[in-house]
């Protein structure tokens, strides 16, 4: 594919002007961000992915601006889910990092960290990642446009101009949040229905279950069948191959971790204990091969990427005059100086534990990895950047200078992670703002103002995370069933690791052979790790919504191409809906389990193993309706991309 000769024509001129950051798509789209933040730090923090809320986003604000307000701007309704999406990439960077101090406070290491504290990280993090985007947009927005396609981006500004030219519903995601929150409530609130089914086998170690979670049948879905497939299949390796040989093989052993023999073990705990004591480090492994392995792959990119941005810097100097408003950046002088700005405050400010060359390291990674990030995005979609990679590889390199230095103990672990979360957030932000401003580049928004929207969003959704973590850990605790944590307990493994050295690393390098293996055979090695590392309870239910995602895409007779995408399309706004609703609905049973407000009826009222089956049986069912049914294609505009 070659890069487009003449000059890309955006839906809204660069001569037109509409209303774009105005109050109402500031208001709306802080109280997006908070949403998506906490729904998708829920999510996270239950198995270790997230969602983009960017279509979500767009539509909620089309429902709201267009038909209830009856204003019609594509850009208004742009700002919005710019604003809007910031929150859910600030949630994402901040559960894979900063959940790793909450566990060390629980072992004594240190102190628990204050809103504060996490509300500075997160809030450096998310300005750092936009403000090192905004002199790489040239270079990979406009100049690579027709060569970099940003499938979210693009994806949004076609439910834009789609909802421009004749309008869109929005029931689906509303229905979505509805059915989310009931099940939720159901499942986990009051209690009248089991949320897990656990099957298993007299003789045989192995365990298979299912948790009929709408999120994770939502997650399968968007994610599609391959991504599912890969879990499942990491999933049916660590929870029917490992766990059974392991018993099967050494029922006598007394293996590190563990302090007792494999055998009491088991019985006292069964396939979840064998988990928790060796599997768990075993996927660990995997996923950070799996990370790094991701990272290498970009490596070709990161010198393209650094190639085209410096002469983009130089072009940039001499054009900034006379810029049409479609590409009219923030004032890069501007944007250097708050850069250098945020360097000092990492350095200086009490509540982030870093030197100055811990700040250095901040700056050198951050740009580098939001760099890799803005154009792997641009490549292969969010869904597929190795954030975590990245994280891991500024991890073993940020825990090996702090213990050279001398800087170890409780006060090198949490310096190291500090440094991590700013990173792993920076990664998450700045592939966010690059989807948002290839939307703003197809729609004719004005760049300067999108860039001021990202920030206004970063600064809401770091004074909210903070809150979200605290309500979830002090009502179920990071590391527990409900909340695994699974990236941060990677984490943290990896800087104890080094710090300590007191991991199984035999266990960890097996889980790092599994992924070279795995990624021998061409498997998406990424996904098939973390499903090794997470209970085959979560990877199971998201396989359906994978499955339910294939049956959505085959085309049936007499389906055109637009049909079968308006109906995937319509499935994704559902499953967002689903995965907002049930976190919401988490946070809420977090705060209402703070305060001790009795809501739990099971004492009374319990349907078992029948009524879960059938309450899953319901989810797929409204599912397929609402994801997979044929629906007659609607005629309107369509526009290349």
């Amino acid at each position: 594919m070659s890069k487009s000769k003449e000059p890309f024509k955006p839906v809204v001129p660069a001569d037109q002007t509409q209303p774009e950051l105005t109050v109402t798509s500031v208001i709306l789209g802080i109280v997006l961000a908070v949403v998506f933040g906490a729904a998708n730090a829920y999510l996270g923090l239950r198995v270790g992915l997230t969602i983009s809320a960017s279509i979500p986003a767009a539509v909620i604000s089309m429902g709201i601006v267009r038909v209830i307000l009856r204003k019609k701007s594509i850009l208004e309704n742009n700002m919005v889910q710019t604003i809007g999406s910031a929150g859910e990439s600030l949630a994402a960077g901040a559960i894979f990092t900063l959940p790793a101090l909450f566990l060390w406070a629980e072992e004594g290491k240190m102190e628990t960290p204050g809103m504060l504290e996490i509300a500075i990280l997160a809030l450096c993090g998310g300005l750092l990642g936009t403000f090192f985007m905004i002199p790489l947009r040239r270079a990979l927005i406009v100049q690579e446009h027709g060569v970099l396609p940003y499938p979210e981006g693009s994806a949004c500004a076609k439910v834009l101009i789609a909802g421009d030219s004749r309008g869109t519903k929005t029931s689906s995601v509303f229905i979505g949040m509805g059915i989310g929150a009931l099940v939720k409530w159901m499942a986990d609130g009051i209690r009248v229905v089991s949320s897990e089914i656990v099957v298993k086998a007299k003789g045989y170690a192995g365990e298979f279950s299912a948790q009929a979670y709408p999120a994770l049948i939502g997650v399968g879905y968007i994610c599609g069948a391959r991504i599912s497939a890969c879990m499942f299949a990491g999933g049916v390796m660590a929870w029917l191959v490992l766990i059974p040989m392991i018993v099967l093989f050494a029922p006598d052993t007394v293996l590190f971790p563990g302090t007792e023999a494999i055998r009491d073990i088991y019985a006292a705990g069964g396939a979840s204990a064998i988990w928790s004591n060796y599997i768990r480090y075993i996927g660990a492994g995997g996923v950070a091969a799996g990370g790094l392995i991701s990272l290498c792959r970009s490596i070709p990119m990161i010198v393209r990427t650094f190639r085209d941005s410096v002469g983009d810097l130089r072009r940039g100097g001499r054009e900034a005059k006379k810029q049409l408003r479609t590409n009219r950046d923030l004032n890069m002088g501007l944007v250097l100086a708050s850069l250098a700005v945020l360097a000092v405050l990492i350095w200086l400010i009490p509540q982030v534990p870093v030197s100055f060359g811990g700040a250095l390291l901040v700056v050198l990674f951050g740009f580098v990895f939001a760099a890799v990030s803005s154009r792997v995005v641009g490549l292969v979609g969010s869904s597929n950047n190795p954030v975590s990679g990245m994280t891991i590889a500024a991890l073993l390199v940020t825990t090996l200078v702090l213990k050279l230095s001398g800087m170890t103990g409780s006060m090198g672990m949490k310096s190291a992670i500090a440094i991590g979360s700013i990173v792993c957030i920076v990664a998450a932000m700045a592939g966010d703002t690059s989807q948002d401003l290839k939307t703003g580049f197809l729609v004719g928004a004005t760049p300067a103002k999108q860039q001021i929207g990202e920030l206004i969003g970063s600064v809401a959704a770091a004074l909210a995370i903070g809150g979200v973590l605290y309500l979830l850990h002090l009502a179920w605790g990071f590391g527990s069933e409900e909340l695994g944590a699974p990236q941060a307990t990677l984490m943290k493994m990896i800087v104890e690791g080094i710090m300590e050295e007191n991991l199984p690393w035999t266990l960890i390098i097996i889980g790092v052979f599994i992924a070279v293996v795995i990624e021998i055979l061409g498997v998406s090695v990424l996904p098939f790790a973390v499903g090794l590392y997470l209970p085959i309870g979560l990877t199971s239910c998201v396989m359906i919504g994978g499955l339910v995602r294939l049956f959505a895409e085959r085309k049936r007779r007499r389906d055109t191409k637009q049909a079968v995408e308006e109906r995937v399309n319509n499935g994704i706004l559902y499953c967002s809906g689903l995965i907002a609703g049930e976190g919401l609905i988490g946070v809420l049973l977090a705060v209402l389990t703070l305060f001790a407000v009795p809501v739990d009826l099971s004492g009374s009222i319990y349907f078992g193993t029948a009524g879960t089956v059938v309450l899953l049986a319901v989810q797929v069912a409204l599912l397929v309706w609402f994801g997979a049914k044929t629906r007659k294609a609607r005629s309107g505009n369509d526009v290349k991309m």
